[in-house]
């Protein structure tokens, strides 16, 4: 171990006495949590500090405290936008805290502590006939304190909402060490303000979330899943429409690829199976799912048949079992391995209005061409939500072209009525936006709240809010 001064050693010591030496890391053995999934960010933290328990989260934010030393909250560790930089702070892995400490499936809730997997949660769950629906690439490694300081979305937002709506109630360890305790499973509560909603999605600036109360829902026994492909993606909004008008809202996802990302991913998977002869603009995932109708297959076909009729879609493929259906999921979800197998890299995830979608992506390449004329791209989307991810490679590596790039994303977004933020939270990559584009008046309200409740700015600070 390094020489430590005076102050560092009593802080270690400190958080010794709290978790036991065992559950703190410093130096290089800090590895593994101090650089992010993307390869962004990368700062050796002071120590990462494993506690096991709320009351030892407690602890350390109270002896935080006394040292006025920051301290930034870490899950899985799958953010892409720099939330989790921790370097010269104490890093609270939340990883140990990863008890489901009860599920109540007569009234469709779990309680599990902040250190609990995703998948893990609706792996559970799945033997009471119930889904925990949040669902994205990383769901096998995210966690559930995680998702909820980021308010999460994913492929099932359409029929589920974000995460923020699977949420009913907090265990929350606020900057001076106080246990806020919000863990009811109330639907209905008009007590005063709605404190659980103003800990979701504010990134860890706010508290430590422990613990959550969660909505299930039953599960999908039954799924319809197929490839769409469109030579036109104004089609896509009424084709959702006519999807939903026939199923009664079953669809589950509904979600867009590019020619260029199609492309990428058999180049990337080439003995992955191929779905089209033909090379498309653009390419849906059509998933409809219910609890007793083994005829959604028939339905989904019956619509297709119909919009093919119309020349409305050009071409489709209906999964015909699960291996099928798990190939076209697999297209999608190698969406982040895609974005991120070359740097520089710009990665951005925006959203505009349904009915808008197919402008945005229309107009994008041509902003990003008067920028940087060699620059590539692809394109993804929660088509059913309007949340785009696109994605940019600059053709070199030079800040102030990388700077403009994202600056341009960015600010279409905003200026076709939408936002520069739509699932991932702002983290460091979308503070100049964040200035640029968020509310004045919000962010003056926001920036008091954080000085009420963490006077001393010990909570990931830096991040979301950016300087006055």
């Amino acid at each position: 171990m390094m020489e430590m001064d005076d102050r560092t050693q009593a802080i270690h010591a400190g958080l010794q006495a709290i978790v036991g030496s065992d559950q703190i890391f410093t130096g290089v053995a800090t590895d593994r949590w101090s650089r992010d999934w993307t390869g962004q960010f990368e700062g050796m933290p002071l120590a990462v500090v494993r506690p096991g328990t709320c009351e030892e989260v407690a602890a350390i934010l109270h002896l935080a405290g006394q040292y006025h030393v920051p301290v930034v909250p870490i899950a899985g560790n799958t953010g892409l936008n720099g939330g989790a930089y921790g370097a010269g702070s104490i890093l609270v892995s939340i990883e140990r805290m990863n008890r489901i400490r009860e599920i109540r499936s007569g009234a469709r809730v779990a309680v599990v502590e902040a250190g609990v997997i995703v998948g893990a949660l609706d792996s559970a769950v799945a033997q009471y006939g119930l889904t925990f629906p949040l669902t994205f690439g990383a769901a096998g490694s995210a966690m559930i304190g995680g998702v909820l300081s980021t308010n999460a979305g994913g492929a099932n937002v359409l029929r589920y909402g974000n995460v923020r709506d699977l949420c009913l109630g907090l265990e929350v360890v606020l900057p001076d060490g106080r246990v806020l305790d919000l863990m009811t499973a109330l639907k209905k509560d008009n007590s005063g303000f709605d404190l659980r909603d103003l800990i979701i999605g504010a990134e860890g600036q706010l508290g430590i979330i422990t613990a959550a109360v969660l909505k299930l829902h039953p599960r999908p026994l039954f799924h319809a899943t197929a490839l769409v492909a469109l030579e036109d993606l104004r089609e896509a909004p009424a084709l959702l429409n006519a999807f939903q008008d026939a199923s009664g809202n079953a669809v589950t996802a509904y979600e867009f690829m590019s020619r260029s990302y199609v492309a990428g991913y058999e180049k990337l998977m080439p003995t992955a199976r191929r779905f089209f002869e033909t090379s498309y603009p653009a390419v849906l995932l059509v998933e409809l799912a219910t609890v007793r109708n083994e005829e959604m297959g028939e339905l989904l076909e019956a619509v297709l048949g119909d919009a093919m009729e119309r020349e409305v879609v050009a071409d489709a493929v209906i999964a015909q079992n699960d291996a099928q259906r798990q190939e076209m999921w697999a297209l999608r979800e190698a969406a982040a391995e895609l974005a991120f197998r070359k740097h520089p890299v710009i990665d951005t995830d925006i959203a505009v209005p349904v009915d808008r979608v197919a402008e945005y992506i229309e107009r994008i390449p041509k902003l990003m061409a008067a920028i940087d004329p060699d620059f590539t791209d692809i394109s993804v989307a929660h088509l059913g939500d309007g949340n785009i991810h696109y994605t940019v490679w600059p053709s070199k590596n030079d800040p102030t072209i990388n700077a403009a790039l994202r600056a341009g994303i960015d600010a279409l977004a905003v200026d076709m009525d939408g936002t520069f933020s739509a699932e991932h939270g702002v983290g460091l990559c979308k503070l100049p936006s964040m200035k640029l584009h968020k509310n004045c008046i919000a962010l003056d309200v926001m920036r008091k709240i954080k000085a009420v409740l963490d006077p001393q700015n010990i909570l990931n600070r830096k991040k979301t809010l950016p300087d006055v």
